[in-house]
């Protein structure tokens, strides 16, 4: 059960890693238009700017949330080191708790956004403001997710090995 949990969170891990990398050819892309358009036709696209910004926002907090999945952030894991491996543990648990919360305050303050952005729209491309704070929303419910799940995880087999749960670099 456990594994079979850890391979659906990794598929929309690298769902999400998939969808800010097509966003990123999508934002390269649409820079060539904005180039080829300026110096080229004399003609600045000027929708370019505003789905740049959208863009920017779900390449941003989508692969956040992947690098929580992952494990891949920058942290200073020196005075975990240094602790027993049981007190390791309880603050390994300890740090997943605080990010799931971390991830349900932005999950609920990104659902506030979105409803108090709905009726505004987007310069140029005409859409609602809420799109650009959707990113935010799916970071926080992802983190939560991540999160919560690997800290649930590390407490029911507090007591095991955790090779599922450790990252290989900290093994």
């Amino acid at each position: 059960m456990i594994e079979v949990l850890e391979k659906l969170l990794g598929w929309v891990s690298t769902l999400c890693i998939w969808v800010a990398s097509v966003a990123l050819v999508v934002l390269i892309a649409t820079f060539g238009w904005l180039v080829f358009g300026r110096y080229v036709m004399n003609v600045t696209p000027t929708w370019v700017e505003q789905l740049a910004l959208l863009l920017i926002c779900y390449i941003a907090f989508l692969g956040a949330a992947a690098g929580v999945r992952e494990n891949t952030h920058l942290g200073v894991t020196l005075f975990r080191d240094m602790l027993p491996a049981k007190l390791q543990k309880l603050l390994m648990i300890a740090i997943d708790l605080m990010m799931a919360a971390f991830g349900i305050i932005m999950l609920i303050a990104g659902i506030e956004l979105m409803e108090f952005g709905w009726s505004s729209r987007l310069p140029m491309l005409n859409i609602s403001e809420s799109y650009r704070t959707l990113a935010i929303t799916s970071c926080g419910g992802l983190v939560f997710l991540f999160a919560g799940v690997r800290a649930l995880l590390r407490v029911l087999t507090f007591h095991e090995d955790w090779h599922l749960y450790v990252p290989a670099q900290e093994q």
